[in-house]
């Protein structure tokens, strides 16, 4: 399926307290920024001679390094499945919308904006994102999540609004540390009530990010909490297993295959049928042979 890519800039608060600043050949008045927009890039799949075709809608959120080549070949790859994909700028308050380079001072940089970012902001791009894709004539109106590393956190919390029926969250980090954002103190695990949609955990067993005791905290919270999920420990992968480019040699082509057709299915099921509101819980199965 062929792929038209563009942006959107979309006026925002910059740290979910009503401050206001901007990326774009910013203005100074009084020494302080002002006119703050978020740049969230756009992959819209396009059948010819169908312009009025209708598509659902995915927001994939990057690492810390924004949207880079690899999140951006990602990001493509579902597109050309038939979404229309939404990838927001995550620290468009300190920095512009390119990418951060996978070295030192690129991870450093992408670490120490990761915590100066409060979570009420976090939460608000996800809003923006999910309303972004919605308002498109395009969109049939179902709104999936998905992303890695940081972003699949932030995918995690993407969940919590009521209008994503799915999400994918590839080795989340800071879940199980409650270490997102300013002050390091996230609420994602007791909110993990609020996601009403489906979910997909992927972690790679070898991954030192989340050790098996956050994963074991993450899945037993999420039981408790009684969300429709599924959870994923890969034998031998390693943290970014999934990135295709200067991934210090942990990116796995196979198991990332396999790991997106996961997504597929998930995606196929809850975001192109109309499969109405989820309503109760487990269903009962049958203990036979």
């Amino acid at each position: 399926m062929l792929i038209e890519e563009s942006h959107k800039d979309v006026p925002t608060k910059a740290d979910g307290n009503g401050s206001m600043r901007t990326y774009v050949k910013p203005t100074r008045r009084n020494n302080k920024l002002n006119q703050f927009t978020k740049g969230i890039f756009l992959f819209h799949p396009k059948i010819p001679n169908y312009p009025h075709a209708k598509f659902p809608g995915v927001v994939v959120f990057s690492e810390i390094y924004q949207v880079t080549g690899p999140v951006s070949r990602y990001a493509r790859q579902i597109a050309g499945h038939g979404y229309i994909v939404a990838a927001p700028s995550s620290y468009h308050e300190f920095t512009g919308p390119e990418p951060l380079a996978y070295d030192g001072p690129g991870t450093d940089e992408g670490n120490e904006y990761k915590v100066r970012k409060k979570v009420a902001a976090y939460d608000e791009d996800a809003s923006l994102s999910v309303s972004l894709l919605l308002d498109l004539p395009t969109c049939n109106g179902r709104i999936g999540a998905t992303g890695m590393c940081l972003g699949g956190h932030l995918a995690f919390r993407c969940a919590f609004d009521k209008r994503v029926a799915a999400a994918v969250c590839y080795f989340a980090t800071d879940i199980h540390s409650h270490s997102l954002g300013e002050g390091k103190s996230d609420d994602s695990l007791e909110r993990a009530g609020d996601i009403k949609g489906e979910i997909i955990m992927i972690h790679g067993k070898a991954d030192g990010h989340v050790p098996p005791e956050g994963r074991d905290l993450i899945r037993k919270t999420l039981h408790e909490k009684g969300v429709c999920f599924g959870f994923y420990e890969i034998a031998g992968a390693q943290h970014a297993f999934i990135r295709d480019e200067l991934s210090k040699g942990r990116y796995d082509p196979h198991i990332s295959k396999i790991c997106f057709e996961m997504l597929l299915e998930l995606f196929d099921r809850t975001l192109r049928s109309d499969l109405g509101r989820r309503e109760g819980g487990e269903v009962e199965v049958e203990d036979v042979c």
